[in-house]
Order: structure tokens, then C-alpha cells, then sequence
């Protein structure tokens, strides 16, 4: 039995369905990294700038040329020159081979020097003395801990805008991935080990971070806020967390770490000293599993 074809208003409807389920997934342009709020993000977007611009070198003739191609040499066309004894020819082969290879080695080139340049180990150039925090990442949530400032947070990092920040990150759990789009680049964090990123700021606002690892049901709700204060603001916060009422001991640790779900940001107006060495150590070998009193660590560089 044949069928109907869609009419105009079934052919709009399957258009924005369509539409609708590809663009589901992305976040808004003032979220996401193509706006970027401090210097990595911006060398970030910069860098997929010039690679998709250096590509286009190889794409944009194959999108031209081949509708043109196909209306010329389309079925029952009889004016286009046909050659069947045609085999070679060194213009075309040059062309077709070289601009490739020379494509190739552009951005092999640019990849190289800008990957050195976001070594994510490397400070930030004149950008002064960083502030360090060490990152738990936990079940469904985020551990901050600020070493020197002796405070810690829950699924809220704070800092201040125009200094450098030194991230420490360890898993307590699962590989998880943090990511700040609008600061920084992903970056994996796994048990018993220890990575490292250096972010910036350079605007007072607020960044989503979120857990990017696929590692298990509601991990894409693994989400936290990245706040940016002035400098006199961010110590006026860190005053106010000072006087806050929960102390990150270990009895407060092993609540946070054993319970498998999402918490609202909170505050510890203190932290019990050496923890993210321990949680680090406690997946080696000889460190006792139970946290009785961590002892202090030897303190990031």
C-alpha cells in the first residue's frame, strides 16, 4: 500500500525533533569553553581555533567540489569531457598529496609546541605564588581542601580571581575526570595517585566544574560550582568558613567518603592535617585502611 508523504507540517516537526535531540547534549555558549574566563581556557580555545582553521584547508575543497563534481558528471550529461585513457597526472598528485602531508605537518607542529605550552604540571607564567588546594574526588561529589588557609569545602571550589591556582587531585573511589570548562581542560584522577593542574581566573563570577568520566548511574550529576572573588572578597570568605560549624576530622571524612550520594555545598572550618595523604596512601600497600589520624604529609611543590 503506498504511503503519503509528509506534509509540510510533519516535515517541520521531524526537522526540530531532530534538531532538538542533536543540540540535547550541549551546554550553553556562556557556559561552555569557547567562552573562556582565565588564560588556559583561552589557549585552549585558541588551539581548536587554528586546528579547525588549518583543516579547513583540507575540508572546504572536498565540500565544495564534490556537489560540483556530482552536478557535472551527474546521469545523462553529455558535455563533460570524458578521458578513459586518463591515468596520471603530476600536478594533481602533488596537489592531492602534498597539501595533505603539509596540512599534517602544520598541525603536528602547533599540537606539539601548545601541548608543552598547557603542560597542565607547569605554572602559569607570571602569575605569582599559586594557591594550593588538594582535590578528593569522592562518590558523586568533591572534596577541597586548602592546606595553607587550613579550611575545606564540599562540591564548592572558591578562589580568587587573577592569582594562579594549584590544583593536588586523588580519587578516593573510581577513576573520575574534573572539569572546568570555562577555566580549564579535564583532568583524570585515580586512586593511590596524584595529578596536578594549574587554572586561572580572570573574571569574578561563577564556572560549573563537573565529573566528565563515565562511572557508574548519576554520574552526569557529579557537578560542582567554581566560585571567583576578588581578592578582599575571597578573604572575607575565608573568614566567614572559619567560623563555620563542621570540622573535617576523620569520623567526618569516613561519613563524606562512605556515603554514595550528592550533597549540598558545605563548609569545614578546619581540616585534620595530612588527610589527602592519606586517602592518597591508603591504596598502597602498609597504610592502615582506617582513618585513626593521618599524619602530615610532605605538602605540594
Amino acid at each position: 500500500m503506498p504511503t503519503r508523504p509528509p506534509t509540510g507540517t510533519q516535515t517541520r516537526a521531524i526537522l526540530t525533533t531532530t534538531l532538538a535531540t542533536c543540540l540535547c547534549g550541549c551546554s550553553p555558549l556562556s557556559s561552555g569553553f569557547l567562552n573562556p574566563a582565565g588564560p588556559v581556557a583561552s589557549a585552549q580555545r585558541d588551539l581548536l581555533f587554528w586546528i579547525v582553521g588549518v583543516s579547513m584547508v583540507v575540508v572546504l575543497p572536498v565540500l565544495v567540489l564534490t556537489p560540483w563534481l556530482l552536478w557535472r558528471y551527474r546521469f545523462g550529461q553529455q558535455q563533460a569531457p570524458y578521458r578513459p585513457r586518463w591515468e596520471f597526472s603530476l600536478p594533481l598528485e602533488i596537489l592531492s598529496w602534498g597539501v595533505p602531508v603539509l596540512v599534517v605537518i602544520g598541525l603536528g607542529a602547533l599540537t606539539w609546541g601548545r601541548t608543552h605550552q598547557l603542560d597542565p604540571y607547569q605554572p602559569l607564567p607570571d602569575s605569582g605564588p599559586s594557591l594550593k588546594v588538594q582535590v578528593i574526588a569522592l562518590d558523586w561529589k568533591w572534596l577541597f581542601i586548602y592546606p595553607e588557609q587550613g579550611v575545606a569545602t564540599v562540591n564548592e571550589l572558591v578562589i580568587p580571581s587573577g592569582r594562579s591556582v594549584h590544583l593536588s587531585l586523588t580519587s578516593a573511589t573510581v577513576m573520575q575526570s574534573l572539569m572546568i570548562p570555562r577555566l580549564a581542560g579535564q583532568i583524570y584522577a585515580m586512586a593511590g595517585m596524584r595529578t596536578q593542574q594549574y587554572l586561572q581566573s580572570d573574571a569574578v563570577g561563577e564556572f560549573t566544574g563537573r565529573n566528565t568520566q563515565f562511572n557508574g548511574v548519576g554520574f552526569q550529576q557529579q557537578r560542582f560550582i567554581t566560585r571567583s572573588l576578588a581578592p578582599e572578597a575571597f578573604d572575607q570568605w575565608l573568614d566567614t568558613t572559619r567560623q563555620a560549624n563542621a570540622t573535617l576530622d576523620c569520623a567526618a571524612y569516613l561519613h563524606l567518603s562512605q556515603n554514595p550520594s550528592q550533597v549540598p555545598p558545605s563548609l569545614y572550618r578546619s581540616v585534620q592535617p595530612g588527610l589527602f595523604e592519606w586517602v592518597m596512601r591508603s591504596f598502597h600497600g602498609g597504610t592502615p585502611r582506617t582513618c585513626d589520624g593521618p599524619t602530615q604529609g610532605k605538602s605540594d611543590e
